[in-house]
């Protein structure tokens, strides 16, 4: 088994929160020197100029990051009309931020029951979110907003313009509530 494209695997799993030095051990069950070692061969090999990825050290987390040399395309791939629609993870996500916001991801992975890392990214790639400042709880995760972007987006001039959710919740139980007599679907 080659680690190396282990240890690739890993980073782009766990996206944005990064791998320590600690963790890449524990996983991979080997030493800190090989540890190193591992991630200085997929260094290597993400220096090489075929190469879209690279390796960064952000703070004691190693993760894998876009070149910055390419950020213009990375940026018209955003702005293009075609690739800028959001598919339902991605609006349940800013619906999430939306109404309670400022929220840390976390708290939406927990809402949503699933891990929301990169839906947020190209949310705030997007402009739809941003970093508004970070939460007192442990480990001070980033909290978001949603942004003027958004408002834009959804034809709104403010955010007290949302839907009621509570109101929306009440009609779509009234919905569901069927007149069993009146039903087109009848007893045989």
């Amino acid at each position: 088994m080659d680690k190396v494209a282990v240890l690739e695997g890993l980073l782009f799993v766990i996206g944005e929160d990064g791998l320590s030095i600690e963790q890449i051990k524990e996983i991979l069950e080997v030493e800190e020197e090989e540890s190193k070692e591992l991630i200085k061969k997929l260094r290597e090999i993400y220096e090489e100029k075929t190469r879209g990825l690279r390796i960064d050290f952000l703070g004691n987390k190693i993760k894998l990051t876009t070149k910055r040399e390419h950020k213009d395309f990375y940026k018209k791939l955003i702005e293009n009309k075609e690739t800028n629609t959001l598919s339902n993870s991605a609006l349940e996500t800013l619906a999430i931020i939306a109404y309670n916001q400022p929220i840390t991801r976390l708290k939406v992975d927990e809402l949503r029951g699933i891990s929301s890392a990169q839906i947020v990214r190209k949310l705030v790639a997007k402009g739809l979110i941003k970093e508004t400042g970070r939460s007192l709880d442990a480990g001070r995760p980033i909290l978001y907003n949603t942004t003027s972007e958004f408002l834009d987006y959804f034809g709104m001039s403010t955010i007290e313009e949302l839907p009621d959710i509570q109101e929306f919740l009440t009609k779509r139980e009234e919905e569901k509530e069927v007149d069993l007599y009146n039903s087109k679907y009848k007893e045989k």
